[in-house]
């Protein structure tokens, strides 16, 4: 691994001047989420990412920086934060790479979100403190092998046995399962009703196997949640909802962490490629003095800075209690696409250098394929804001 890798050189980009509306807790909060980064992600994850390992011993620094649950209370151990200082924290961990984001959003959205806001206060003292210091690890089980984009359609099941439950069923595509000492399970009841439960290591006939093969997401653990006959105790249900809005109300929590995340990936590219269109020399001037590469670069950071205008604008919504399930997915699959492409074009400005993991572009390039697709595919953010602006439902 070349050693110009391990050195981040990495520069904030604000062409409009978006931080004179955050406040200092905000900027607090980037400065020491980026200076974990820099010095803890930056140096080992293209060495992880290549063998595609998760560098599992990075979960004890995302506690120790806020990254589980930020906006949660402090009464369970979380950092009483604002919405807008979560996805600031989810833009920086991006901007080292969508896995390790992943392994934080997954722990603070997907699981200690569902406990804390479906939960009993039991729940929440058995479990939040653990996860939010890193000393227990979660994962989510909603997409199951033949229902992804349709959650409606699960095949788990929970069956009422004397004071227990027994969960039978499979789910798939499940980050950190192999590693999660919990997992938070939705299945169907006998009454056809979703409900939520926590499932732990180690309850007969739970098994996470690890999915292998990907090409995408390879600094993150990914695997398959098998339920054979597992009894639930009844205080492991999550008390508080029932149906579909459970599961979907954790993803909203998410995909806004995510619409943040994908613009931390795009700055990176985008200043990866500024620099090296600097530094190259061609035809006996810089690449960057090229109308071409000129043209590359302003449409990157124009389109970083609507994307920025929008996730302020987002999370002063989210702030208020006032950002919809369809504003969230407006933003995700914007700022997503956006990222994607802005990591083409750095990829051809870096040219054969892009592919090469002495810079970050390929790997970013391929996180966010996945990106593009998890927490709801591009094209199915794309219906729900057409059912949001129609009244009409494309699903049915």
């Amino acid at each position: 691994m070349s050693s110009k890798s391990k050195t981040d050189r990495f520069q904030y980009h604000d062409y409009y001047n978006v931080d004179e509306l955050l406040n200092e807790d905000h900027i607090m909060a980037r400065e020491a989420v980026r200076d974990w980064v820099k010095k803890e992600v930056s140096p080992i994850i293209e060495d992880y990412a290549n063998r595609s390992v998760c560098p599992t011993h990075l979960f004890k620094g995302l506690a120790e920086i806020g990254a589980f649950g930020p906006s949660l209370p402090e009464k369970y151990g979380c950092g009483g934060m604002d919405e807008m200082s979560y996805g600031i924290i989810m833009q920086e961990l991006e901007r080292g790479d969508s896995g390790i984001r992943s392994m934080a959003s997954v722990q603070g959205s997907l699981v200690m979100y569902p406990i804390y806001k479906y939960g009993s206060e039991e729940q929440r003292m058995k479990y939040l403190p653990k996860l939010a210091s890193g000393d227990m690890i979660g994962c989510f089980g909603l997409t199951e092998p033949d229902h992804g984009s349709n959650p409606a359609g699960m095949l788990s099941t929970i069956k009422k046995d004397g004071d227990d439950y027994i969960l039978n069923g499979a789910k798939m595509w499940i980050t950190n399962s192999p590693i999660a000492d919990i997992a938070v399970v939705w299945a169907r009841d006998e009454a056809g009703k979703v409900r939520g439960m926590i499932v732990e290591k180690g309850m007969k006939g739970f098994s996470a196997p690890e999915i292998h093969g990907k090409w995408s997401l390879r600094a993150s653990i990914t695997g398959e949640l098998v339920f054979e006959d597992v009894r639930i105790p009844k205080e492991n249900i999550l008390p508080n909802v029932e149906g579909l809005k459970g599961p979907l109300g954790c993803l909203s929590k998410a995909r806004y962490g995510i619409a943040w995340g994908a613009i931390g990936a795009a700055l990176d590219c985008y200043d990866s490629a500024l620099r090296y269109s600097k530094e190259r020399i061609q035809f006996g001037k810089p690449i960057g003095q090229f109308q071409l590469t000129q043209k590359k670069l302003a449409e990157m950071i124009t389109e970083i800075t609507k994307a920025q205008l929008l996730l302020w604008k987002l999370g002063k919504m989210a702030n208020e209690g006032k950002a919809t399930a369809a504003q969230i997915s407006m933003a995700k699959r914007n700022n997503v696409m956006t990222a994607l492409e802005i990591a083409r074009e750095a990829r051809q400005i870096h040219g054969g250098m892009g592919i090469t993991n002495e810079y970050p572009i390929m790997r970013h390039m391929m996180n966010l394929e996945t990106v593009l697709t998890y927490e709801g595919t591009h094209d199915i953010h794309l219906l729900i804001t057409g059912m949001d602006i129609t009244g009409l439902n494309a699903f049915k």
